[in-house]
């Protein structure tokens, strides 16, 4: 594996479960087990209705674009060859939205409402990172 010299998150005790399904190519978020209410980030406590009562459930990874981004301005130097890179955020189709980056896509093709699917980076051993390409696009096998 090549190093991944770009900036990589610092799992806790409280977020593992997430970053753990994601090394199993599995997008799993927190589900209120009182109300029903699926959350992303990872927190405490439901935002819906304060319960500390939840679960990590697996969801499909399939949702829509709902905003996105181009970063023209360099903030790190390992994303130099990238500039500009996109920053999508999805609404997942049980209702959490998340922010990530768009694959297989070019900037320009990127709309509003695209559907798009989970697409699993293993970037280093230890961390896989979630990122989106378009809805489909998964080939046969992989």
């Amino acid at each position: 594996m090549t190093q991944y010299t770009k900036p990589l998150p610092t799992p806790d005790d409280f977020d593992k479960p997430y970053w753990t399904a994601l090394k199993k190519h599995e997008l799993r978020m927190q589900k209120c087990v009182d109300c029903g209410e699926i959350w992303f980030p990872p927190t405490p406590v439901c935002p819906a209705c304060l319960s500390h009562n939840h679960e990590w459930i697996k969801l499909s990874g399939k949702g829509k674009i709902w905003s996105w981004v181009f970063f023209h301005q360099l903030y790190f130097p390992s994303f130099s060859d990238e500039i500009p890179y996109n920053v999508v955020a999805v609404k997942l189709d049980e209702g959490p939205l998340m922010t990530s980056n768009m694959v297989e896509c070019k900037n320009e093709d990127i709309r509003c409402d695209m559907r798009v699917e989970v697409f699993f980076d293993d970037v280093t051993d230890l961390v896989t990172l979630p990122k989106f390409r378009p809805d489909g696009s998964a080939k046969p096998g992989s």
